[in-house]
């Protein structure tokens, strides 16, 4: 499934770094380019200040400069050169290539085995009328010098572009490594879900095809049955109200309405609502809120919170056990602990007891949910959509504290 994406994913990082390579490749040729180039096209349009013919009979000379490469050559109306000199000889012959077609404009041509860029512009004598001024440059060795460069960049990209197909597969491996993460986890997450809500479907099924078989039998009758009944059916909306959050929590459909409220007094409501069941179970709940704390988030979703801790802290202490809720904060931070002396939790397994449908050893599967595993995994997307750490704290036999430290300035 993943071949074509990678495979694509490898086409597409390719054309990137070769788009790229070919760029950075142009841009040295090119100022390598100007900057051989900037002294030779100074050179000949200086020429154009330098050159001046002079008011007599006499023929004008040829001015030279130092540089045996550059000579400077005049033409008539006609095109035919004015003065016959060592210089004219190197273009003996070829004076129809060497001859401007252009004027006024740097231009290359090639006479020969010699390449020469020449500037000409037109002036008129009182002696010899109409004149074209030609200053020509030989630039083989800057072309020369291009062409290894040129051959340089090449040899240089064609490596460059396997290096880039290689690390374009290996950055395509990468990018999918967390894709394939994802995709197996949601695979994962499927086969549990249907698990878990086959397992109080058939029992739903069974019990109700035994009721089928005796219709004349009273509620009192079959009351285990319907019980059993009854209890799977809470079970199994439980799982899919947790399914749907989870579900709807990925794709970021749940808003979070928050707003200011005292954390210490919703831990009292709370505590007031669970000391009866606490009680009969032969267990104790306390509250340690020193002073008034106050908090900025969901309000609902933070009861949420605490109502999945402290169901797992009840279900896994034992009687005669005491679970303690605290909060406090300090100058930038709350903090909320939910403390208890229960069977505790193996230090291999608490990295794992926020993932979803994760359920602990044999010891630890009695529970409220029936051990659907998606209490903390919700308590954990409520936790990080308050920006908040967890940390969690449990010895085997002793109990298990889970500490939540929330940043106090919350964006409402």
């Amino acid at each position: 499934m993943f071949q074509k994406t990678h495979i694509r994913l490898t086409f597409i990082n390719s054309i990137v770094f070769i788009v790229l390579i070919g760029i950075l490749g142009s841009i040295i040729y090119a100022y390598t380019q100007h900057q051989l180039y900037k002294d030779v096209n100074l050179s000949l349009l200086s020429t154009v200040q330098e050159e001046v013919l002079p008011p007599n009979g006499n023929r004008p000379p040829i001015h030279r400069e130092h540089d045996p490469r550059k000579f400077t050559l005049i033409w008539d109306q006609n095109q035919h050169l004015l003065i016959q000199n060592r210089e004219s000889e190197v273009f003996k012959g070829n004076e129809k290539y060497v001859r401007p077609k252009v004027y006024n404009k740097l231009t290359d041509v090639t006479v020969e085995n010699l390449s020469i860029r020449y500037f000409a512009f037109k002036v008129v004598d009182p002696i010899l009328g109409k004149v074209t001024i030609q200053s020509i440059r030989i630039v083989n060795s800057e072309q020369e010098l291009l062409h290894r460069l040129l051959l340089i960049l090449c040899i240089g990209c064609g490596l460059g572009f396997i290096c880039a197909v290689i690390a374009g597969y290996f950055l395509a491996g990468r990018a999918l490594v967390p894709i394939k993460n994802a995709w197996q986890k949601q695979q994962q997450f499927v086969s549990d879900a249907s698990h878990e809500l086959r397992t109080p479907l058939a029992v739903i099924q069974a019990k109700t095809d035994l009721l089928f078989r005796s219709p004349s039998a009273t509620i009192k009758d079959k009351i285990i049955d319907v019980s059993t009944i009854s209890n799977e059916s809470r079970r199994l909306s439980k799982l899919v109200s947790n399914l749907l959050i989870l579900a709807r929590s990925d794709s970021d459909q749940i808003e979070i309405h928050k707003q200011t409220f005292r954390l210490d007094l919703l831990l009292g409501e709370i505590i007031q609502h669970y000391e009866e069941i606490v009680t009969y179970q032969d267990k104790s709940l306390k509250l340690d809120a020193p002073g008034s704390v106050y908090f900025t988030a969901d309000k609902e979703r933070i009861h949420q919170l605490i109502i999945i801790l402290l169901d797992n802290a009840i279900k896994y202490t034992n009687g005669g056990g005491e679970i303690t809720l605290s909060c406090h904060r300090s100058h930038s931070s709350i903090f909320l602990q939910i403390t208890d002396n229960g069977i505790g939790i193996s230090e291999e397994e608490i990295p794992k007891i926020f993932d979803r449908f994760y359920q602990s050893d044999k010891a630890r599967t009695v529970s409220v949910d029936a051990g659907l595993g998606l209490g903390l995994s919700i308590a954990q997307w409520i936790i990080d959509k308050h920006h908040g750490r967890v940390k969690v704290s449990s010895t085997l036999g002793k109990g298990t504290q889970i500490e939540i430290t929330f940043p106090k300035n919350q964006k409402s």
